[in-house]
Parts: C-alpha cells; structure tokens; sequence
C-alpha cells in the first residue's frame, strides 16, 4: 500500500547553500513545511477549511533523517503520506528527493494536532479530514 503523493517541487538555489557547498538544513525545513502545506491540502486541511472554522495545525514532533547531501542547481521533489490518522492527530511522512538521480535525500517524519484556534486546545478532525487522511495511508519503512 502506498498512498504517497507529491506535495513539492522546487530547486536548490546558491543561496540555500552554506560554506560547505550544500544545501543547509534550513531550508530542508523550508521545503518540507511547504510541502506539509500541500499535504494538508490534500487531506481537506485547506487554508479556506482553518479560515472558516477557527482551527489550526500544530506540529507537536518532527524528526528528519538526512541521506545525501543537496547542491545548487539540484531539482527536488517531494511525496507525502500519512502514516497514522487518529480523531485529532495525523503523523505523516515527507520523502526528499533529487529528481534527476531518484535518490533520497531527506526523510521528515511530522506529527500535527487539529487545534481549536479559539479554545487553543485539541479537537477533532471531521470525518470527512479522517477519511481522507486513511485514504493516503502508506506503509512507509523509515529505515530503508
């Protein structure tokens, strides 16, 4: 099973790298927060879905396992699945790629909560979020 879907596309610039020569991890950072933006997206957690109904995402863990070095001029992609979907916690999987080679070059493990933005407490995600978090389950193996 693997329900992964591509959440970014993008590319090493020179000015992402640091005096190493490589991409620094800042901007690993960066490039998986806008592709958890897309994955949000791709479950119903929509800009207009937080907008109209008070709620936000907040990311309570994330653990990033580096693989290969990035350098400038490097096309990346970026595919996503949810590892785990409970009724007010999603744990998902962003795998980095260098486009060209298909080799790994990053893997994000993240967990977010479903926040009440006026309460600022955890709440359920509707059922319709649910179902389409366990659509995009994938059976990912973190050491591979």
């Amino acid at each position: 099973m693997s329900a992964m879907f591509e959440t970014y596309r993008g590319a090493v610039y020179p000015w992402h790298c640091d005096h190493m020569g490589h991409m620094n991890v800042m901007w690993y950072v960066g490039k998986f927060d806008e592709a958890t933006w897309n994955f949000f997206a791709g479950i119903g957690v929509t800009p207009s879905f937080l907008r109209e109904t008070k709620r936000t995402m907040a990311a309570v863990q994330q653990n990033i396992t580096y693989r290969r070095e990035l350098r400038a001029g490097d096309v990346v992609a970026v595919r996503s699945g949810v590892l785990e979907i409970r009724e007010k916690v999603v744990k998902f999987v962003h795998e980095m790629r260098e486009a060209q080679s298909g080799e790994i070059a990053a893997v994000c493990v993240i967990t977010g909560v479903h926040v009440d933005g006026e309460t600022r407490k955890s709440t359920v995600f509707p059922p319709e979020i649910v179902a389409r978090g366990r659509e995009r389950l994938c059976s990912y193996e973190l050491g591979r």
